[in-house]
């Protein structure tokens, strides 16, 4: 027999990532699960990040500290992709991963941090390339600090923009800056090593969970940076407590990875090449049942200039 809390899983899923219920039967309305934003504006608090140095590399050693002069632009393209599979007990797994996105962007900085102009958003799906047309124009602003970790962040759709683009930029946007850097504090030289812990949450994951990023500089040409990524995913506690006060789930097994390369400018607010897979399994059981969920996810991030 499926479960009642497992189902109420599988349509805050179908919720977060935006896909449809075609069965004819009654949807989960958004007073059911958890909402993402109200309107046509959202402002996301972004937990804190640090830095840490593990090693700092060859000689010559500089800081890392970007350095972006007001009145700053610049063109760059985000391109997110997502998997999602889910299975009850030796049910058929089910596959709801949503379309791809590419989201070209017009960067500019002021005093109140960077502001992101949305162009001709488009995804593998045609449906959803439609209703991205009418985000053409949309914004979306961050504010770093000094080390280079993002704050927050703040997406303002057109008011034409209906529901399904704008849950699919929110998950772009969210991805990218879960996935940004921070930079330690000393100076640093090719080879130098850090590592950069962060709590981030997902639309299919355990609300809290701890992310360590362990960060790799492969090559230096001036402000250009190369670095490469290692990123481990443990849960803060053994279980995942749903939305809306709907039950909790024991964790049984979670195994999410993820590796990458990403060039950076210190002089320029976004990155300007580089690609990130992170991804895994989790197993959940309900507490007074066998009932096991189980879960195949996983995130490509693309940066393009």
């Amino acid at each position: 027999m499926r479960s009642g809390v497992l189902l109420m899983v599988l349509a805050v899923t179908l919720s977060a990532l935006g896909v449809g219920c075609g069965d004819g039967t009654e949807t989960t309305s958004d007073a059911e699960v958890e909402p993402s934003g109200f309107g046509k504006e959202v402002t996301m608090p972004i937990a804190a990040a640090s830095a840490t140095l593990v090693t700092p590399g060859e000689d010559p050693r500089a800081p890392l500290h970007p350095e972006v002069a007001l009145g700053t632009s610049q063109q760059v393209t985000l391109r997110t992709e997502h998997h999602i599979e889910q299975q009850i007990n030796d049910k058929n797994a089910g596959d709801f991963s949503p379309p791809a996105v590419t989201i070209p962007l017009t960067a500019h900085t002021d005093r109140s941090g960077v502001d992101l102009t949305l162009g001709a958003a488009t995804s593998t799906d045609p449906e959803l390339t439609q209703q991205l047309l009418s985000a053409d124009g949309s914004h979306a602003a961050f504010q770093t600090s000094d080390d280079g970790t993002i704050t927050w962040l703040r997406l303002t759709t057109t008011p034409a923009t209906p529901e399904g683009a704008r849950a699919a930029l929110e998950r772009a946007f969210t991805q990218a800056v879960y996935h940004s850097l921070a930079f330690p504090a000393e100076p640093v030289g090719v080879g130098a090593v850090w590592t950069v812990h962060q709590q981030v949450s997902g639309d299919i994951q355990p609300s809290e969970v701890n992310q360590v990023t362990t960060a790799r500089l492969i090559g230096r040409s001036g402000d250009v940076l190369t670095i490469a990524l290692d990123i481990v995913q443990t849960p803060k506690s053994s279980a995942w407590r749903l939305p809306n006060n709907a039950g909790s789930l024991d964790i049984v097994d979670y195994s999410v990875h993820g590796t990458g390369t990403i060039t950076v400018d210190l002089g320029l607010p976004m990155p300007t090449a580089g690609a990130l897979d992170i991804g895994g399994r989790l197993t959940y059981r309900e507490p007074h049942s066998e009932v096991l969920l189980r879960q195949d996810i996983g995130t490509r991030l693309q940066w393009e200039s």
